[in-house]
């Protein structure tokens, strides 16, 4: 057990800091799922399975130390399981921490060869480190085994597509699709290659994306902007509008309804549009900017100045307010 060594020291100057943590709160802060499995690892200190299942609920609440000590405490106990170095090597890659997280996978797959989640998480490690060859293998390890991994196909499509490679990238997507009907982030990314090539398929799959996910607005979003960047404003702000629909509170729909109206000459009514994104992004310097511009178009100079100042607040390197400021200050 050397291998893990260094980490277990970690392990136990973690595993007494979250004691005292969970100690300082009293027990109605902790959610009941965790109340119940500090009760069963009292009874149970060996049974990795309760660690893993702690370690994720503290993941999902934030409890990211917490996690990652109880995470180590199931190799810990138990060395057999290939998922337990998997979810290690995971954590990790999602701080960031690469050459640790290979490590972690590649223990998980020596446990167990066919290990498919194991495999693809180096892919996606590969593909994250811009090493294509390398996913690729571990890709194809994968589909020797189990030609219908949807996931997999999907990886394929996210590597071809990196490498700019894009009718193979959406061969690979169409693959996943078929291989899996509801796979939504297949859908996302075959319409956003489509908006590339200016298809209007890409619309098609954007609304297969919705129906799978009516609450995302991201499907929303995408089919929106395929419209307008085809200069079909009616139809993008139709869209849009059904995503404000879902959330109300959507400062990019907002946004964009009303550059289309200010581009549609409609000052006043695209004044409106950046009134609502900067009642829920009082930070928003392009929502000032632009709400500049209706105001300077509607002759309220002072308050198309003030607009400009308040721009140049937020993000002192857009030029476009410098310039509109100095045009604004001469007419007032």
């Amino acid at each position: 057990m050397k291998y893990f060594g260094f980490l277990f020291l970690i392990v136990l100057f973690l595993s007494s800091c979250g004691e005292n943590t969970e100690k300082t709160n009293s027990a109605g802060q902790l959610p009941k799922e965790i109340i119940s499995l500090n009760n069963k690892i009292e009874a149970e200190p060996l049974n990795a399975s309760l660690f893993f299942r702690r370690a994720n609920i503290y993941k999902a609440i934030g409890k990211d130390s917490l996690a990652f000590v109880d995470l180590l405490n199931t190799v810990k106990i138990d060395s057999t399981q290939a998922r337990y170095f998997s979810a290690i090597g995971d954590f990790l890659f999602e701080k960031k921490d690469i050459s640790a997280s290979v490590k972690w996978f590649q223990k998980a797959i020596s446990i167990d060869p066919n290990d498919e989640v194991s495999h693809l998480k180096m892919a996606n490690l590969f593909l994250y480190t811009q090493k294509y060859e390398k996913a690729f293998v571990e890709i194809n390890t994968v589909l020797k085994r189990n030609v219908y991994n949807a996931e997999a196909y999907f990886l394929k499509g996210m590597c071809y597509k990196d490498m700019k490679e894009i009718d193979k990238a959406i061969s690979s997507f169409q693959t996943a699709v078929q291989t899996e009907p509801k796979y939504y982030d297949g859908f996302m990314q075959l319409g956003l290659l489509y908006t590339q090539k200016k298809n209007p398929l890409a619309l098609q799959y954007f609304d297969n994306a919705i129906r799978l996910d009516s609450l995302n607005f991201e499907g929303h979003y995408a089919k929106a902007m395929f419209h307008q960047t085809q200069g079909q404003y009616a139809e993008a702000k139709k869209v849009f509008k059904e995503g404000i629909g879902v959330y109300k509170t959507l400062a990019e729909a907002y946004y964009n309804i009303g550059w289309m109206l200010l581009h549609q000459d409609s000052a006043a009514k695209a004044k409106r549009e950046f009134e609502r994104v900067l009642a829920y992004d009082q930070d928003n310097a392009k929502a000032y900017f632009n709400r500049g511009l209706c105001n300077e178009i509607l002759e309220k100079y002072k308050e198309a100045k003030e607009d400009y100042e308040q721009a140049l607040i937020f993000d002192p390197e857009f030029d476009l307010p410098t310039t509109a400021l100095a045009r604004v200050k001469k007419k007032l």
